[in-house]
């Protein structure tokens, strides 16, 4: 440095610094440069997931295409498909109506069945045909084993009538908030076999955004491994949206039913609560029936003894067994010195009165003295016979 100037002096040695000092950063970034091709180098390449790329992008997401989007009654088209299952089996059908109806608006008996390869990609032939709906119309494709997926694809069937799509209807989505209860109980009509009823109450609430206005149930029965039996019932009333309110349903058995039941109650195709019911005995019928075996074998006993004693024969001579105070028939006499003890209490007074009458035994109006004998059969009363003197032989 020179006095005064304030300037540095640039000799040989301040070169060789300055050239120290470029080469330190070039050799740093070639070293760098050099461990970065050797970490690419022992990296594995991804060349054997390229090709499988598309298919798992669109995996989740199964698509259809179709070949054509109009073909008539007896034409073709071809179906592909890619982001299904692999190794899935596959059902191809035309629907109208864009299956609202579900199946039923399908040309089920044209379907196709086809299988996924290993990236979940198809190529199917399906013929066309008329489906038992009219259009608008679509490619129906769904899984038959294992997770349910489903896709479709407007199709136009030329020839085919179009008409409007129905009406849905939109009553709100209701779902049980409380435990139902069966209020109600048996009367004594029950207890002889009278059908049971019952007061289904449960409290709904709306998770829909449109209000439910007169909702129509289906409430069910069931009894054992018998079906449910259900039976269409609509509840006078509004649910508004994100409201609740209480809903009240009649419940009625069969007459004569007893035992454990089920009472289901389902809105929208959805069961939304389930109630047991235990149904006693009707005890009245079973006491009727045994009343009854036991009161009409005894009235017709009672009967057919009657009509036995009337149509019996009668006893030899042509007589019947005469009652207490009847006399026998005039052309029977008795045996002498028989009598029958039903008959003496009469007799007795007959004679009585005999005794007393003043009219001679002779006469028309006469009476006998004694009436246990006839004229021909009464004993003499003079006797020939002398009675014997004591002693004498």
């Amino acid at each position: 440095m020179t006095g005064g100037t304030g300037r540095f002096c640039t000799g040989p040695a301040t070169r060789t610094v300055r050239a120290a000092r470029t080469t330190l950063p070039v050799r740093q970034g070639a070293v760098a440069l050099f461990l970065l091709c050797l970490a690419l180098a022992a990296a594995p390449l991804p060349a054997a997931a390229a090709p499988a790329a598309p298919y798992a992008a669109a995996e989740g997401h199964p698509t259809v295409h179709l070949s054509r989007k109009e073909a008539g009654k007896g034409g073709s088209l071809t179906v592909t498909g890619r982001g299904w299952r692999p190794k899935a089996l596959l059902t191809l059908l035309i629907c109208g109506q864009n299956m609202i109806g579900g199946t039923n608006s399908c040309a089920n008996g044209d379907g196709r069945a086809v299988t996924t390869d290993a990236h979940g990609a198809f190529r199917r032939l399906l013929p066309v045909a008329e489906p038992p709906k009219p259009c608008p119309c679509v490619v129906h494709v769904a899984t038959v084993t294992g997770e349910a997926a489903a896709a479709e694809a407007a199709f136009t069937v030329a020839g085919h009538p179009v008409a409007p799509l129905p009406t849905e209807r939109t009553g709100g989505r209701l779902t049980v908030l409380a435990q139902p209860r069966l209020a109600g109980s048996s009367g004594l009509l029950t207890w002889f076999g009278a059908p049971a009823r019952r007061q289904l109450t449960l409290t709904v609430g709306n998770l829909g955004s449109a209000p439910a206005k007169d909702p129509v149930f289906r409430v069910g029965t069931s009894h054992g491994i018998f079906a449910t039996e259900w039976e269409e019932q609509q509840w006078r009333g509004t649910v508004p949206a994100g409201k609740k309110a209480e809903v009240t349903l009649p419940v009625e058995l069969p007459a004569g039913a007893h035992g454990d039941y089920l009472v289901s109650l389902e809105y929208g195709g959805k069961v939304l609560a389930e109630q047991p019911w235990g149904v006693g005995r009707p005890w009245g019928v079973t006491l009727f029936w045994v009343l009854l075996c036991v009161v009409v074998p005894t009235a017709a006993f009672r009967i057919g003894m009657a009509l036995v004693d009337r149509v019996r024969p009668r006893r030899s001579g042509g007589t019947r067994r005469h009652g207490a105070g009847r006399t026998p028939s005039p052309g029977r006499t008795p045996a002498p010195g028989r009598t029958r003890a039903a008959g003496i209490g009469p007799r007795i007074r007959n004679r009585t009165a005999r005794e007393g009458s003043t009219a001679d035994p002779g006469t028309p109006g006469g009476r006998a003295a004694l009436p246990w004998f006839t004229q021909d059969t009464a004993p003499s009363t003079t006797s020939t016979e002398r009675p014997t003197s004591k002693g004498s032989a």
